[in-house]
């Protein structure tokens, strides 16, 4: 399923979990890991060191995937290191598509206020400009270390068509490390019931109607029938309960989704459930 993960890197505090849930995660599929570190060139970091000019971040870099690689080198994982330049966000974006790697794992922080759009910014826009399925793992030392293989995944879905991509992924995923799923379905508050042009299912009926559709597409792959859940209310906030009620290990969700009041707008829920979920969080971008 995944032969080539991207996993950028800077060394930051708790990052290095990620290095080990990408160690297991790349034997499991007998993937190869590429650790990328992306020197900022929106940062100013050149400086002179004698008679030469010396970009400090290139040298940071060097050392952060150096370490890196001395850790997966204790778990036996196959690895290549890379230093680039660029602006970290759309550069790791474009390495992924250029190079072709199949999974991007990546770490975020889940702060709040100023320190999430310092730190957490990056892992975000990553989310939003990728083309390949980007898995982020939140970092936070009062939370349960990572798990893998995973034994419950969790597929949240508004009905569209990002969502059933995700949905197959998340199947996919599922049927590869004999996971069992869930697929939840939320109706955000102050939703009709019914529509007024009575041409499309609104409220309740469509978040059932979007359950279906991944029973369907489940039932396709001849993936066991996945266990479903309908909920009203804020739609991070059922997925959040979902996850700590069922004991959830990984989410599978679209970034883009259909708007209009009649359906959960993935992208802003994707980003919300990738800066709180307590587990790690795959992204399936729009085609």
């Amino acid at each position: 399923m995944y032969d080539d993960i991207l996993l950028p890197f800077d060394g930051s505090d708790g990052a290095a979990a990620i290095l080990h849930h990408a160690s297991e995660i790349a034997h499991r599929f007998d993937a190869t890991i590429r650790v990328l570190y992306v020197a900022d060139t929106t940062r100013y970091s050149v400086t002179r060191v004698g008679e030469q000019t010396v970009d400090t971040l290139v040298g940071k870099g060097r050392e952060v995937v150096e370490e890196a690689g001395q850790v997966l080198d204790t778990l036996a994982t196959p690895y290549e290191t890379d230093v680039v330049q660029g602006n970290p966000a759309p550069t790791i974006a474009a390495y992924a598509e250029e190079y072709d790697y199949d999974l991007i794992i990546q770490p975020t922080h889940g702060r709040t206020g100023l320190s999430r759009h310092v730190l957490g910014s990056v892992s975000e826009k990553v989310l939003r400009l990728a083309s390949v399925p980007v898995l982020t793992a939140r970092m936070r030392p009062d939370e349960e270390t990572l798990t893998f293989p995973y034994e419950r995944i969790l597929l949240p879905t508004d009905g569209s068509e990002a969502a059933r991509r995700a949905a197959r992924h998340g199947l996919s995923l599922a049927a590869s490390i004999d996971a069992s799923v869930h697929v939840l379905a939320a109706v955000p508050e102050n939703v009709p019931e019914r529509s007024l042009l009575g041409d499309e299912a609104v409220g309740e009926a469509a978040a059932t109607e979007a359950v279906e559709a991944v029973l369907d597409v489940a039932e396709s792959m001849d993936v066991a029938e996945p266990k479903t859940h309908v909920a009203h209310g804020d739609p991070v906030e059922r997925i959040r309960e979902t996850i700590d009620e069922h004991a959830i290990h990984a989410v599978v969700m679209g970034t883009t989704g259909r708007r209009g009041t009649d359906r959960i707008l993935l992208g802003s829920v994707a980003e919300r459930t990738v800066r709180t979920a307590p587990v790690p969080v795959i992204t399936i971008g729009g085609e």
